[in-house]
């Protein structure tokens, strides 16, 4: 099996040229099944294949949960599944979120079992939203970025 190199890179939403990128892999990715999301705000993301730009994942602060960013897009074009590109991206994101001081990450699922499981493998838990904000049929993910104190005591209980 061929080792295929890819370069992640987080690119500036608001200049043209980035966000014409990020619309066609949108488009491509996605076909019209997503909104265009406003990429002149928050933090993206591209994946590169050489020079070319084959994924992209998208943050946002969330407007519904509190000190959370809302990981609103990771698309991947068909041809490069299945070199880890969507659980690469929701890493970068991680990493943003956490310099951002956000306290955790939360997105949202409608019929895409492959993204559900990667969801899964990178983390995340789902949960219910005391306003959910999109499809019935949608799935709501969230990962804690805050380190939780251990359960149980490191110290000795004997004398």
């Amino acid at each position: 099996m061929v080792n295929i190199a890819y370069r992640i890179r987080e690119v500036d939403g608001r200049d043209d040229e980035f966000a014409d990128v990020l619309t066609e892999l949108r488009r491509l990715s996605f076909f019209s099944g997503a909104s265009i999301p406003q990429f002149d705000g928050g933090h993206w993301w591209l994946a590169f294949r050489e020079a070319t730009p084959v994924a992209f994942a998208g943050v946002v602060p969330s407007t519904h949960v509190r000190n959370a960013g809302y990981l609103c897009r990771v698309g991947v074009l068909q041809r490069h599944w299945g070199h880890r590109l969507q659980l690469r991206l929701m890493r970068a994101v991680e990493a943003r979120a956490r310099r951002n001081g956000w306290s955790c990450l939360v997105s949202d699922t409608s019929g895409n079992i492959v993204s559900a499981n990667n969801f899964v493998r990178a983390g995340y838990r789902m949960f219910a939203p005391s306003h959910p904000w999109a499809f019935p049929d949608t799935l709501y993910w969230r990962k804690s970025l805050t380190c939780a104190p251990p359960s149980h005591s490191t110290y000795s209980k004997t004398r």
